[in-house]
C-alpha cells in the first residue's frame, strides 16, 4: 500500500516461520500416527472452516489496507465496526488462534501443541507493536 511503512519484520518472519511449522509438524505427526477419524477430528474440522470464515471476513473488511505484516499507512484508518466491534484483533482471535487449534484438534497433534507457546510469544508481541503504533 502507498506510502506504508513496515514495523515488526523481525516478529513477523517468527509468526510466520511458526505458523508453517506448526502446519507441517501436525501433517507429519498425524502421517505417523495413521490416525482414523474421530469426533475430535470433526470438531477441529469444523474449527477450522469457522476460523477461514472469518479469515475471509477481515480480508473484506480491511481490503487493500489487509496484509500479513505490519504495515501502518499514514493516517491509518482503525475500522471499528463489524468483526472489529466485537475485538480490536479479529484477524488473531477469531482467525489464527482457532484456525491453529482446529489443525491441532484435525490430526490429533499434541506435541505439535508445544510450538503454540512461542507462537503465543510471537503474538503477543505483535498485538503490542500494533495497538501502539495504532493507538488503539
Amino acid at each position: 500500500v502507498d506510502g506504508a511503512v513496515e514495523y515488526g519484520i523481525k516478529n513477523s518472519k517468527f509468526l510466520a516461520i511458526t505458523h508453517v511449522l506448526i502446519y507441517m509438524s501436525a501433517a507429519i505427526e498425524a502421517f505417523i500416527r495413521k490416525d482414523t477419524f474421530s469426533l475430535l477430528n470433526g470438531i477441529g474440522l469444523i474449527i477450522l472452516i469457522i476460523a477461514y470464515i472469518m479469515l475471509f471476513i477481515v480480508i473484506k473488511t480491511l481490503g487493500r489496507i489487509w496484509t500479513l505484516k505490519l504495515f501502518i499507512l499514514p493516517n491509518h484508518p482503525i475500522i471499528k465496526s463489524g468483526l472489529y466491534k466485537v475485538t480490536k484483533h479479529p484477524n488473531y482471535f477469531l482467525n489464527i488462534i482457532p484456525e491453529l487449534i482446529g489443525v491441532l484438534l484435525l490430526t490429533h497433534a499434541t506435541y505439535t501443541t508445544i510450538l503454540l507457546v512461542p507462537y503465543a510469544y510471537f503474538l503477543i508481541v505483535r498485538i503490542r507493536q500494533e495497538e501502539k503504533l495504532m493507538n488503539i
